[in-house]
């Protein structure tokens, strides 16, 4: 059976549209962690200010909890920047599948400044870069360049844990 995958990466790197085209092509479940955020989160993003930790435990416990109840398979778009935030959601799902979104400022902040009206400003990209941890090499999962398109970015995560059959049968 599939874990579920998280598209991790810094605003703007495309996780939401990526996510929901890759939960279709699964036909699976898909949710943005966006959405799981409390008003006072967004608020303070909003306002330029970025998360802290203590802002992000009770918005990570629930995607792990969504990712718990999905772990027959479902995709959710998270920024899942740091190996803290990434080991608290396999504390609810133990088997979690990463799909690390990763590009250069600049291309991110192409991406970034091409969304009107998200509440993640484009002031905050700095930050994100300055908090991300990659994945390290004891989680399950890959990067995948973004300055491609989306069904090439699908296609190369899909060949990609297709051509791991010890990672399938971990699952």
């Amino acid at each position: 059976m599939p874990a579920p995958i998280v598209v991790m990466g810094v605003s703007g790197s495309g996780k939401s549209t990526v996510g929901a085209a890759l939960a279709q092509r699964l036909r699976v479940p898909f949710a943005d962690a966006d959405d799981f955020h409390p008003p006072a989160n967004i608020a303070k993003m909003t306002a330029g200010e970025p998360l802290d930790d203590d802002d992000r435990l009770p918005w990570l416990d629930s995607i792990g909890e969504w990712l718990a109840l999905h772990r027959d398979g479902g995709v959710m778009s998270c920024s899942a920047l740091k190996r803290k935030y990434r080991d608290q959601l396999r504390g609810h799902c133990a088997l979690i599948e990463f799909l690390h979104l990763e590009g250069s400022v600049e291309v991110i902040g192409r991406r970034q400044a091409s969304r009107p009206g998200h509440f993640m400003p484009a002031s905050l990209l700095a930050s994100q870069f300055d908090t991300l941890e990659p994945l390290e090499a004891d989680e399950h999962g890959l990067a995948i360049d973004v300055d491609q398109s989306i069904d090439a970015i699908i296609e190369s995560y899909v060949r990609a844990t297709d051509s791991h059959p010890a990672q399938q049968e971990d699952r």
